[in-house]
């Protein structure tokens, strides 16, 4: 089974637009969760620009499927993961001033940084994720620096399959079967929606978890939260 994690990131931008507390974090994370959503997923940034900080400690009390905070491994996110001890650290090369995540770690050149960090949040209790391109090489280090997954970017993934689905899943295709081989399991995220999903899912040999943000609150304008949770889960469904 492939579990939806919804990231909701963007229910917060959209409350910071206003300030105040509408609409409430904590309260449509408790929703979609009663929805279907199998996961919560956060992605705290330095600037605070969407999920803030408190956030991150008011929505721990309440994530009763799976909570997974992205960020950038540095001091602030740090401590959050060792105040909180969420199911699931992603670990994301972002710089500060990114407005998205656009390209994984490059492990081999990064693995004197990644390799006592990803030590310090597993002896947490914290499963580590490493957001990845579909490298063979780079996938195969990720494994070596102790990573307990990887998140596959499938940004190249959602431009490539408006020119030919068969081509933009082949190596996807690869990266997940040597994922499998190693032992490491395999999330994806970026760009995924209702058009490319299903086909994603299908495709793959294994696929643990998908976070989604932006597509499907942007879908929830027209469908409705729940409608729309739905609907994501429908293109996971397994295969008869």
């Amino acid at each position: 089974m492939t579990r939806l994690s919804v990231n909701i990131n963007k229910i917060a931008t959209l409350r910071n637009a206003r300030g105040g507390h509408s609409p409430n974090v904590v309260q449509f994370a408790i929703d979609a969760q009663r929805f279907g959503a199998q996961g919560i997923t956060v992605h705290p940034r330095p600037d605070q620009r969407h999920i803030t900080t408190e956030d991150c400690y008011n929505l721990a009390s309440v994530v009763s499927t799976e909570f997974n905070i992205e960020g950038y491994p540095d001091e602030r996110y740090l401590k959050l993961i060792k105040d909180l001890r969420p199911d699931q650290a992603t670990l994301v090369p972002d710089p500060p001033k990114a407005i998205t995540s656009n390209a994984g770690w490059d492990c081999l050149a990064q693995s004197e940084f990644l390799t006592p960090i990803i030590e310090e949040i597993k002896n947490l209790g914290v499963r580590v994720s490493l957001f990845i391109e579909t490298d063979l090489n780079q996938i195969k280090k990720a494994k070596t620096l102790g990573a307990d997954r990887i998140e596959l970017y499938t940004g190249p993934y959602a431009t490539d399959f408006i020119l030919g689905p068969q081509i933009a899943i082949k190596p996807y295709q690869e990266a997940v079967i040597l994922a499998d081989e190693l032992g490491l399991g395999v999330n994806a995220g970026h760009d995924l929606n209702l058009q490319n999903l299903g086909f994603l899912k299908k495709s793959l040999l294994k696929l643990d978890e998908v976070s989604i943000g932006h597509a499907l609150i942007a879908d929830a304008l027209y469908l409705g939260i729940e409608n729309t949770i739905q609907r994501y889960l429908y293109e996971l469904r397994e295969a008869p």
